[in-house]
């Protein structure tokens, strides 16, 4: 079958060239590399020719990174291009080894469910990551199932599930419907889709094959430089779904007293920075 990795991304060059090294030196190589461009006209600095990658480019939209829109507009073109599985992968993430192998059996095996694989936080290595060495790093983060290479566990929570890593059968896709494009900058999207797809009759599983790696980047946590998208996103969720979703974060800057929950709708407490040391 047909094999597509998309990857979305707005900087992050030097990333996403070592994601593309990674790609290529797997067990399996995708025939269909797909990179979506969000408002960024250097793309360019950050691609490698092994892959022939295929760029899409959208445009930037006012109220932050159209993070939803730019995983559907990757996952159509890879499949107007004939992938029959498309693997998602995060800019900051390495492929394992067997990252598109394993994605592609267990898709293939079991097409009517979407496929998380663990995903390891690298620590900061100002040389970069040697490929062989990554192996060595594995510690899949503890808040995800992390089965073991050649395992699954099917019918998994749609609250665990993430963009860093995931792949799916075309008909997997096609009964999800995409990502809602409600969603724009950070966070909420990827819980809404796992909810979806339960919700369409779509299986959640991980795989413990598919292995990925999170280069290291400065950022902060909770988010505060996303809070103003999380209180956004947070409330298209609600009005989706009955609840809030990101929990854990909202407790954090309510702790902070950033924001204050008020008759079930959570606001800002205030307008000055949120964090001195938040990151983009």
């Amino acid at each position: 079958m047909s094999t597509a990795v998309v990857t979305i991304a707005h900087g992050r060059h030097q990333h996403l060239l070592a994601q593309q090294h990674s790609l290529l030196a797997g067990s399996l190589v995708p025939e269909i590399y797909v990179v979506v461009a969000m408002d960024d006209p250097r793309i360019a600095d950050g691609l490698s020719s092994g892959l022939r990658p295929d760029v899409v480019h959208l445009p930037a939209d006012p109220r932050g990174l159209p993070l939803a829109a730019a995983r559907n507009a990757g996952a159509e073109r890879a499949l107007d291009s004939g992938a029959e599985i498309v693997i998602m992968l995060d800019v900051d993430c390495l492929a394992g080894h067997d990252l598109v192998d394993g994605y592609a059996e267990v898709a293939s095996t079991h097409p009517t469910a979407v496929w998380s694989g663990p995903v390891t936080y690298l620590p900061a290595e100002p040389r970069g990551y040697r490929l062989i060495d990554l192996d060595a790093y594995d510690a899949p983060h503890a808040a995800r199932p992390a089965p073991e290479p050649g395992e699954v566990v099917l019918d998994a929570s749609p609250d665990l599930f993430w963009s860093l890593s995931f792949g799916l059968h075309r008909r997997a896709w096609t009964q999800a419907g995409g990502f809602c494009e409600g969603y724009v900058g950070y966070g909420g999207e990827d819980t809404d889709f796992g909810h979806t797809a339960l919700a369409r009759g779509l299986r959640l599983g991980w795989a413990g094959t598919p292995r990925a790696y999170h280069q290291y980047h400065s950022t902060a946590d909770p988010p505060y430089q996303h809070l103003d998208d999380i209180l956004r996103n947070g409330r298209l969720f609600r009005s989706r779904w009955g609840r809030w979703p990101m929990q854990g974060w909202l407790d954090a800057f309510a702790r902070g007293g950033l924001i204050e929950c008020r008759e079930g709708d959570w606001v800002r407490t205030e307008t000055r920075s949120t964090s001195p040391h938040a990151a983009p």
